[in-house]
């Protein structure tokens, strides 16, 4: 971390950019990215771990031609930052030529930086923290039935970043991030245990659930899987309560990810412009939410952010691109490049949500005479590549519109493409995380069980 005498961030990165452009760059553009934390940790009511962290790094991108190279380093000495002038413009003279390479024209840098209230002044005292951890982990363990605790965390971050390029891009933010954990176990002997959780996040600490309340939810949860049973395979609708049915849109997200559909490795990739949900679903991206946890004043390459709408009455409007994927497609960036010390751009989503629906969710149960309510999904089993998908899961059948009992150690089958065009959600989002989703419907999965 820099200290009190320490040059300013940006001051810092332009001067590497200007001893890259005197070494030989013909263009070179610069990251720094400061960050500390503080984490704690406890389980049965006593503290397991308490740490605090700090780091900083410093990359530099040099481009030569069509050629490019980055090197990082955490060390800011004078000496230090030389030498990684030095070694990056070496490596950039004898790396292969990337085409689509490129800092942005000056013309399409932001113009003016929007205020979104993403970092959190305050700095909370690990009594604070432990205090948080201690109050969730009691209201879970006094929840009737729970009989063990896998424990519980809080964290909070402060990151400051800032970028300078030789194309005139000078910005720097601050961002911050709070969470509190808890995980429980219910059940023993033969009835058999169960394990649950729950979670909450926010830019602001003020900004969390009470610890009381996702320790409850916890415990509630935990307990309400006892007893589980597998079902006779069959083809069902399946409900997604909230927590899950984020997944969906995280698959949505890497499938319309423009590094994806430039190299062709996306189900997605001939479906632009065309209908992938059923009409008068909604997709939105927007970066500009006042204290999202995934709001960004611009994108990593200095481009300007906006709110976009990704699905559009169940069209696909656009592919998520950073400059290099737009490029490649012909297209112009939608400002979604995202950035790290040592590596080059690439595309992300910001605050991604599919829009509530209409009904709530006890209306979207209420017509199923056999369903399947999932409450958790397990294992890696979706393919970006053809949309297949295959996880374990676990939550409660729905006989005659109602919740009927427990189901654990059955699996979940579809194809993304049908599911995404099957796909109704209710009217229950919250916007909590950054990925965020209401609970769905989706007729016709494969329950596989017994």
């Amino acid at each position: 971390m820099p200290g009190p005498t320490s040059p300013s961030p940006l001051d810092l990165l332009g001067d590497l950019v200007a001893k890259a452009r005197k070494a030989g760059a013909e263009a070179a553009d610069a990251v720094l990215i400061d960050s500390v934390s503080l984490s704690v940790g406890m389980r049965l009511g006593e503290l397991e771990r308490l740490e605090r962290a700090e780091a900083g790094d410093v990359g530099l991108r040099v481009l030569m031609g069509k050629r490019q190279a980055f090197v990082s380093s955490s060390d800011r000495s004078p000496k230090a930052l030389d030498e990684l002038v030095e070694r990056c413009v070496a490596m950039a003279r004898i790396v292969p030529e990337d085409p689509w390479c490129g800092l942005a024209d000056p013309s399409q840098l932001a113009t003016g930086l929007p205020d979104l209230d993403v970092c959190d002044p305050s700095e909370p005292s690990a009594d604070c923290l432990i205090d948080m951890v201690r109050r969730g982990e009691d209201a879970a363990r006094a929840v009737s039935g729970v009989t063990n605790s896998d424990g519980s965390e809080a964290g909070w971050g402060r990151s400051g970043v800032a970028i300078v390029g030789s194309n005139g891009q000078s910005f720097s933010y601050g961002v911050t991030s709070s969470s509190l954990s808890v995980s429980v176990l219910a059940g023993g002997g033969n009835q058999g245990m169960e394990r649950d959780h729950d979670y909450t996040s926010a830019v602001y600490l003020s900004d969390l659930r009470p610890p009381e309340d996702v320790g409850h939810e916890a415990g509630r949860r935990a307990v309400h899987r006892l007893g589980g049973r597998k079902v006779a395979t069959r083809s069902v609708p399946v409900v997604l309560d909230p927590r899950v049915a984020r997944g969906l849109l995280s698959s949505l997200a890497g499938a319309i990810n423009g590094a994806a559909i430039a190299r062709g490795t996306s189900f997605l990739k001939d479906r632009l412009g065309q209908p992938v949900f059923a009409k008068g679903v909604r997709v939105v991206d927007d970066p500009h939410r006042p204290r999202g946890l995934r709001s960004r004043p611009c994108d990593g390459e200095g481009l300007a952010t906006m709110r976009r709408a990704i699905i559009e009455d169940g069209v696909l409007t656009t592919w998520l691109m950073d400059l290099r994927s737009a490029r490649q497609l012909g297209l112009a960036s939608t400002g979604h490049a995202s950035r790290s010390t040592g590596s080059p751009p690439s595309p992300s989503a910001s605050n991604f949500y599919l829009e509530a629906g209409v009904v709530t969710p006890a209306e979207m149960i209420h017509d199923i005479p056999d369903g399947f309510y999932i409450t958790d999904l397990f294992g890696q089993g979706v393919n970006g590549v053809t949309g297949d998908y295959s996880r374990g899961a676990a939550g409660f059948w729905i006989s005659g519109g109602e919740i009927a009992f427990p189901v654990s150690e059955v699996t979940v089958a579809g194809n993304l493409k049908d599911m995404f065009l099957n796909l109704t959600p209710a009217s229950d989002l919250e916007l909590r995380h950054g990925l965020d989703s209401p609970t769905v419907r989706i007729d016709g999965l494969t329950v596989a069980g017994r």
